[in-house]
């Protein structure tokens, strides 16, 4: 068992070391490809929402093991006593996303949020329950509605061997932060394929300037998905002669795209789920269809702390904030484009894959894209 665990570790740290060539490449914004017109938070990316940490875990082994976890955490206090405001949305609904329905019929979220592979939700959902047990102040605890997505990463790797363990959900989860700029080929979309092309985990943001209320909304995606790519308008689908039904090589279209959107609004449930449908619009404007056997989820959570719903209340009502509907179509914006950057920054930071069976895909190939994409900006 000793050795296990240290042949893991190394594991971990092989995918840490691999991913960091990919770190290394610049964003598309760094490249002169700027998608909407809002501008960004500091870092474009969902932990620009104050509070909210990402934690990953990439499992690369053999030939075969290509898999991972991303965790997403909205706040760093005990979560299950202060649930936040939460809503998700169902784009198209081939996909395992547990704990959705407790989510929407009480309109919080209790967990963090985790995504990996679609054969290991369970163990995902097993250590969700194990580290809200452990948490101080959860001692009597007796439900947990654990949130755990997922998109299938079977083309690059050995997903049936369910490699994902409980102690990987619990590496993603411990070494969260709310600094970590990772994209990529790494933690859940470490085997995931985009429009043919490697897919992997992208984030963006959007910060409203202070006349439209200055709020921030945050996205992060994990993209396995298909259909006729397109970066800020411009078809590079097509330009590549690379798109879903073109030919016999290209007519899987399946997989699914989980789409994570966070924002410090004070939103209720009922608005979050209307931001949260406004992500499929960034998913569209990729060129994503939504295919039959495409799991595309969102799940919207709002952090404000005004908002936060305790557990153990001390009266049996509760005040809140709640943003009027006539100032949420910026945020509806804000989600849009960010969801649409995001999608297109996890394409951009992966890393050409080879995996199971000798399946291979290809990065992106960006330096081909770059004269076509920068010049429709002149």
């Amino acid at each position: 068992m000793k050795n296990r665990l240290i042949l893991m570790l190394w594991l971990g740290l092989l995918g840490t070391v691999q991913e960091s060539t990919a770190q290394e490449k610049q964003r598309p914004r760094n490249q002169g490809i700027v998608i909407g017109v809002l501008p960004t938070g500091k870092y474009n990316s969902i932990i620009d929402v104050t509070g909210v940490a990402v934690g990953h875990t990439t499992l690369i082994q053999a030939d075969s093991i290509r898999t991972g976890v991303t965790a997403i955490l909205p706040h760093g206090g005990n979560l299950f006593q202060q649930k936040v405001p939460a809503a998700i949305y169902t784009g198209n609904g081939f996909g395992k996303l547990a704990g959705s329905t407790q989510v929407n019929e009480l309109g919080n979220l209790e967990t963090p949020i985790v995504l990996t592979n679609t054969l290991s939700v369970p163990n995902a959902m097993n250590a969700l329950i194990s580290y809200t047990l452990s948490l101080p102040g959860n001692e009597r605890v007796s439900s947990v509605n654990a949130v755990v997505g997922e998109t299938n990463d079977g083309f690059l790797n050995d997903i049936r061997g369910r490699h994902v363990k409980e102690e990987h959900i619990l590496s993603a989860i411990s070494n969260a932060s709310t600094n970590n700029l990772e994209e990529g080929s790494i933690g859940a979309g470490t085997g995931t394929v985009c429009f043919g092309f490697k897919g992997g985990i992208g984030t963006a943001s959007r910060k409203l300037p202070a006349k439209l209320g200055g709020y921030t909304v945050g996205v992060m995606v994990q993209s396995n998905f298909g259909g006729v790519l397109s970066i800020d308008g411009v078809p590079v689908g097509e330009h590549l002669q690379k798109f879903s039904f073109r030919n016999e090589l290209l007519n899987n279209v399946d997989g699914s795209c989980m789409m994570v959107v966070a924002t410090d609004a004070p939103l209720d449930h009922r608005n979050l789920m209307r931001l949260a449908k406004r992500a499929m619009l960034g998913l569209g404007k990729t060129g994503g269809i939504a295919s039959n056997g495409s799991g595309d989820y969102v799940i919207a959570f709002s952090t404000a702390n005004e908002n936060q719903i305790l557990h153990q209340p001390a009266t049996a009502t509760q005040s809140y904030l709640n943003l009027h509907n006539d100032h949420t179509s910026q945020l509806f914006m804000a989600a849009i484009e960010a969801t649409e950057e995001a999608i297109i920054n996890s394409l951009w930071m992966a890393s050409t894959t080879k995996g199971i069976r000798g399946n291979k895909a290809e990065r992106l190939p960006v330096e081909k894209l770059l004269p076509l994409l920068t010049k429709e900006k002149k």
